[in-house]
């Protein structure tokens, strides 16, 4: 919580409630100009730094020795040695193991390994967005934000089609779990990834896809991972990962952007006119999105982060969803604008060891979805209100009714 001399004394980012309404952009400005590393205390918990400015976050994400993902997880809370052990994945290992984890699926996520992916891409855009279109009034996220990046990255991993709106469902509770319409954390499963009941479902369907695969290998995800030096520990977290990350940032930014264009049209209507600018626009939309709010860091050692102490131990948490409007590196940062460039967003992290490795494909599915969408002449308005998430983790937007203007 903030000093009693601020505006913003009140805030605080521990909780989900203060993002229910609309991400604190204000909050994070007020933040980034006079208190840019801020403890924020917890009512459960040791509190934690926030790091709100562009350049502060890449030195946290770029010092993997001094800042560890591995010591305290990437999320706040405050986890026992054995969940740790248990939970771990690619996101949250430090080198060496985190480079082993990783080199494995770097070929399957690189540029050009991605835009082989295209035209099967825009296949099931142009079948998902024909199907949508035709109700004429529809949830943009179930049947549209949803279910594209679902049908691509499922063909990418080796999803069976009739196991694809169970992965949808695991991924909404997974992610959902600070709001009170999913399932929360439970103390059972305090050894499962994110604490969730959700993740025992995830788990056994990876198991059961990996005995296939072994009995019969294919050119997929699934087949990497379960030929791959891992533990039965290591292949369950990193399917759960793979399943629930390969759609989340892609959805929350399909459903974002479209709220975007729908509030500004005029960036609407530059698209129309300028097919060149879908590409930028992709930028934006991520930048403006924003998925993941913020990811966590433990300090290693005693240090120093742009003046302000920080000891060993401390919990240090980077706000991308602050970065992303910092005025010193984004010209007019509350403005959305699809020809945005250079747009050195940190929608995908800051850099570092731990940039997002779907970042390829997310950025591959926006620009091709708005292409498809723009393209048919149609125009979407709001429904009914968006529902969004409560989480301070993910800006996420639960429902958002629209129908064909």
């Amino acid at each position: 919580m903030t000093d009693s001399t601020s505006p913003f004394a009140d805030l605080d980012l521990a909780n989900p409630e203060t993002f229910v309404e609309a991400v604190p952009h204000a909050a994070f400005a007020w933040l980034r100009q006079e208190d840019p590393v801020h403890f924020n205390p917890e009512v459960d918990g040791p509190g934690f730094w926030a790091v709100t400015r562009y350049e502060d976050i890449r030195t946290v994400h770029r010092d993997a020795e001094t800042f560890s993902s591995e010591l305290g997880g990437i999320f706040l809370d405050d986890l026992d040695p054995d969940q740790l052990v248990a939970r771990k994945s690619i996101i949250d290992s430090d080198p060496p193991r985190h480079d082993e984890l990783r080199a494995p699926l770097n070929p399957g996520f690189t540029p050009r390994a991605v835009s082989s992916l295209e035209e099967r891409t825009r296949e099931i855009a142009r079948e998902v967005l024909d199907q949508a279109l035709a109700l004429g009034e529809f949830d943009f996220v179930e049947q549209i934000a949803a279910e594209i990046p679902m049908q691509v990255f499922a063909e990418l991993m080796g999803i069976p089609e009739e196991e694809r709106p169970l992965v949808i469902e695991l991924g909404n509770r997974l992610v959902g779990g600070q709001d009170p319409e999913f399932d929360a954390p439970d103390e059972a499963s305090r050894l499962l990834p994110l604490g969730h009941p959700a993740s025992a479902e995830m788990i056994e369907l990876g198991r059961k896809l990996a005995v296939v695969r072994r009995a019969e290998p294919a050119e997929d995800l699934i087949s990497l991972l379960v030929f791959e030096d891992l533990t039965q520990q290591e292949y369950d977290v990193n399917f759960l990962l793979l399943a629930v990350a390969g759609n989340e940032t892609t959805r929350h930014t399909l459903t974002h952007g479209l709220m975007a264009l729908i509030e500004n049209p005029d960036q609407a209507e530059r698209l129309r006119a300028d097919r060149d600018l879908f590409k930028p626009a992709a930028e934006e939309m991520l930048r403006w999105a924003t998925p993941l709010h913020y990811q966590r860091r433990t300090a290693r050692h005693d240090t120093e982060l742009a003046g302000t102490a920080i000891a060993a131990g401390d919990k240090v948490t980077t706000w991308f969803a602050s970065g992303n409007r910092d005025e010193t590196h984004f010209p007019d940062p509350d403005v959305f604008d699809v020809g945005r460039t250079p747009n050195r967003h940190m929608a995908f992290g800051p850099g570092g060891i731990h940039h997002c490795l779907g970042a390829p494909l997310a950025r591959l599915e926006v620009r091709v979805v708005f292409e498809e969408l723009l393209s048919r002449g149609v125009e979407l308005e709001l429904a009914g209100p968006p529902e969004r998430l409560r989480s301070n983790a993910f800006n996420g937007i639960k429902r958002l009714p629209v129908r064909v203007a």
